[in-house]
């Protein structure tokens, strides 16, 4: 980017001098600068708010395969930081002590930065099966919930027909006992949507034990769930529920965070 006062239209450093305006014309200019000046300022503390965070590249972002490469790099560490980031963009007026019962600390996200395969629909089973930790974990992705509501898993997508194109995916799981359908063995559905089952009563996470987040996906304008102030925020709260965030790291009924 050129500096200032480059021949490239910026603007110059020595500024040419004009005839000086008559009282009348200053007095207008002067009104009309003040009445302008709220509105501009408006305009640049609104950017300064939605200001994008920095913590990923364009050339990670692979529209033609609809993933953010980025997203499989990121240990526990970062990915903590790249939800807190996203946070303090969409909610620039929450306090330091709301910023805090937003976090989602380093324990509760578990490191897949050693799955080298590319994050999409087709590498999902197989994802799941290697996130699970041991091969008697991963047997138990196609049992049935042993309550009515009551999933093991929990997929997070940003949109209803990503999340019906991730239970297509899934149907690998599908069995008699355990339909990979939402909110059965492996429930599938929106931040929102999910906030308000748990809200009616309809979903249950006594025998939770992953909360997976369709993160790497993106759309034809390169955002992801964590891009969209109406899929980002529903979901930090979502994950922020007391419920959920007692668990994390716990010795027993850990919750794992695994982001895809």
């Amino acid at each position: 980017m050129s500096e200032p006062g480059a021949s490239d239209g910026g603007i110059p450093l020595i500024e040419p001098l004009s005839p000086s305006p008559s009282p009348s014309s200053t007095s207008t200019k002067r009104k009309r600068d003040t009445q302008a000046q709220p509105a501009e300022s408006k305009r640049a503390a609104k950017r300064k708010r939605t200001k994008k965070p920095k913590d990923i590249d364009d050339d990670e972002l692979d529209t033609t395969a609809g993933v953010n490469t980025a997203v499989a790099h990121m240990d526990s560490r970062l990915l903590a930081d790249h939800v807190a980031q996203r946070t303090k963009r969409f909610e620039p007026e929450l306090s330091l002590v709301e910023l805090e019962d937003r976090y989602i600390p380093e324990r509760a996200i578990l490191d897949t930065s050693s799955w080298k395969r590319q994050r999409d629909l087709e590498n999902l089973p197989d994802f799941l099966e290697h996130s699970a930790g041991s091969k008697k974990k991963a047997s138990k992705l196609n049992k049935a919930a042993e309550e009515k509501g009551s999933p093991h898993t929990i997929v997070v997508a940003g949109a209803g027909l990503r999340a019906a194109d991730v239970t297509r995916a899934l149907r690998k799981f599908q069995t008699k006992d355990a339909m990979v359908a939402k909110l059965i063995s492996i429930g599938i559905d929106t931040p929102q949507r999910l906030i308000d089952l748990l809200n009616n009563g309809s979903l249950s996470t006594a025998h939770l034990e992953r909360i997976v987040i369709d993160a790497s996906h993106i759309d034809r304008k390169k955002r992801g769930i964590f891009d969209m102030k109406d899929t980002q925020l529903p979901l930090v709260q979502l994950l922020a529920r007391d419920v959920l965030k007692g668990r994390y790291g716990a010795s027993e009924k850990k919750i794992d965070l695994v982001f895809y």
